[in-house]
């Protein structure tokens, strides 16, 4: 009995070790099929076999896939860029023509001067040799392009829209006729005036030599409203057609003088008059204008700051209606900051570009060019402006130079010079742009010195007067002599105290002080 329990114990282990032996192979058999080393190895032999040169698209495909930059392939002698574009060819429908090539290869930017400069290799001394060489042909590039006139002029341009505004005590009505041309703001030059109806008469020979924008501000307080009316009519119908295409008016008048009647700027500019009658302002009496009658003074310096704020250009030259430019003047100096290579432009004051001015006698023609002009000045048939009348205020610095210096093709910076010492006076006519202080608005142009305080502002601010070598400025016909006026002496010397007294202290807040500036 002893004997059969034993014998039946020897099987039951014999079968726990057969089916301990089964367990372990079946557990062994289970894992050698899902997991181990040699899966890696079968899925890079897959790898290593799409990607032979039998097959290199796949390759490609594969680095696209995952974002890793392309490989080159060592054993076929075909760049990876070639492969590329052949396996685009391969696929697109498109001609090999339209196929874009290869992107080239990234580039730094460089945040100082927001400029791209190529990758430097880091494999090798001649890697950076040749890529160094390559980024200093790039920046000799760049240096020598030149820049275009929008490039060059860094402006936004401005609405020629209508409106009717309050300006202190004054009713603007702006852009009240517009010009038919909307140039953009870098194209051109505006030249901004003012004036009232009976000056009309200086547009025609005006645009004949500046053919370019002109920004007029019309003073036409009450009565002298209408008559206004008519000789923009008239001077639109029946003057230059360059009036149409390139004048825009401005009106203002006191809020205390308003008209009786405001007809719409687009009716006015639809409207033709009868160009067999005289013009309005041939026949027109400036003793009995309503102005005069009224006793009313001339806020000349209003006029000055609606005609130049409205400008539709970046470059303004801010100028008095009966002073003629020299021909082709917006054009070549528009070139001349085009072109930026002259070492006065790059100096980091702000600047101003002034006009030489002067007066030719009344049988005299405005000389068409500096030759002209200069060989007028030998003769005595013209004189620097105003010699006869204030010589200081208008003496421009190196003037002697600048008449005896021969004329040259195009538009230079022949000086550079300043609003001190013997030019404390100095009222120079320039273009600028609306980033330079305003005129007064409480100065007259029966009080004189309207233009004085705003000189002295730009030497405080330290401007650059850039005084131009070919361009000038010539008053129409007849050389002006002085006259006694007692009415005026009594309004200068009421000025002088309001400049001396308010706008001066005023003006050393706002701007500060500099030495050897003054009014």
């Amino acid at each position: 009995m002893f004997t059969g329990v034993i014998c039946r114990r020897n099987w039951a282990l014999r079968l726990s070790i057969v089916l301990n032996v089964c367990v372990l192979l079946y557990v062994c058999a289970h894992f050698g099929a899902v997991s181990g080393p040699w899966v890696e190895d079968t899925y890079n032999a897959a790898a290593a076999a799409a990607a032979s040169p039998s097959n290199p698209a796949s390759s490609v495909q594969q680095d696209m896939l995952y974002g890793a930059a392309p490989r080159p392939n060592s054993t076929s002698g075909t760049s990876t860029e070639q492969q590329q574009g052949k396996l685009v060819q391969e696929k697109s429908p498109l001609p090999a023509s339209a196929v874009p090539p290869a992107a080239p290869a990234a580039a730094a930017v460089d945040f100082k001067t927001n400029e791209s400069k190529p990758e430097i290799a880091v494999n090798g001394e001649q890697d950076k040799k040749i890529n160094l060489t390559q980024q200093q042909q790039i920046t000799q590039q760049n240096a020598k392009r030149e820049l275009t006139l929008q490039e060059a002029i860094s402006c936004n341009d401005k609405s020629s829209e209508p409106k009717t505004a309050q300006r202190g005590d004054f009713w603007v009505l702006y852009n009240y006729v517009t010009m038919s041309d909307k140039p953009h703001c870098w194209e051109s030059v505006t030249y901004t005036t003012h004036a009232d109806y009976t000056f009309l008469d200086n547009l025609n020979p005006l645009l004949e030599r500046w053919r370019a924008p002109i920004s007029i501000a019309l003073h036409a307080p009450g009565g002298d409203f209408p008559p206004t009316i008519e000789a923009i009519k008239y001077a639109r119908t029946c003057g230059s057609p360059l009036v149409a295409k390139l004048v825009t008016f401005h009106v203002y008048f006191s809020s205390k003088h308003v008209p009786k009647m405001i007809p719409s700027g687009e009716k006015i500019a639809a409207e033709k008059v009868n160009c067999s009658k005289p013009a309005p302002w041939v026949n027109a009496s400036v003793s009995h204008m309503y102005k005069s009658d009224h006793k009313l003074l001339y806020p000349v310096n209003v006029g000055r700051n609606v005609a130049r704020e409205s400008a539709p250009t970046h470059y303004v030259l801010a100028s008095d209606i009966e002073l003629y430019p020299s021909p082709d003047l917006p054009a070549k100096f528009l070139e001349m900051i085009r072109r930026n290579d002259q070492a006065p432009l790059h100096k980091p004051n702000p600047k101003v570009f002034v006009l030489s001015i002067f007066e030719v006698d009344e049988k005299s023609l405005p000389p068409a060019n500096k030759t002209a002009l200069m060989q007028m000045l030998k003769a005595g048939t013209a004189i620097p402006f105003h010699k006869k009348l204030c010589s200081g205020c208008h003496n421009v610095p190196r003037s002697k130079e600048w008449q005896e210096a021969a004329e040259t093709s195009g538009l230079h910076v022949f000086h550079v010079g300043k609003r001190v010492g013997s030019f404390i006076h100095w009222e120079p006519i320039y273009i600028g742009t609306n980033n330079d202080p305003l005129y007064d608005e409480r100065l007259s142009w029966e009080g004189k010195s309207d233009k004085m305080t705003q000189g002295y502002a730009l030497c405080v601010l330290d401007y650059d007067f850039m005084i131009l070598d070919n361009a000038f400025l010539v008053h129409r016909p007849g050389i002006k002599v002085f006259k006694k006026d007692n009415y005026r002496d009594t309004l200068t010397a009421k000025t002088n105290i309001l400049i001396k007294k308010i706008i001066i202290p005023e003006l050393k807040i706002l701007y500060g002080t500099r030495k050897g500036c003054a009014v």
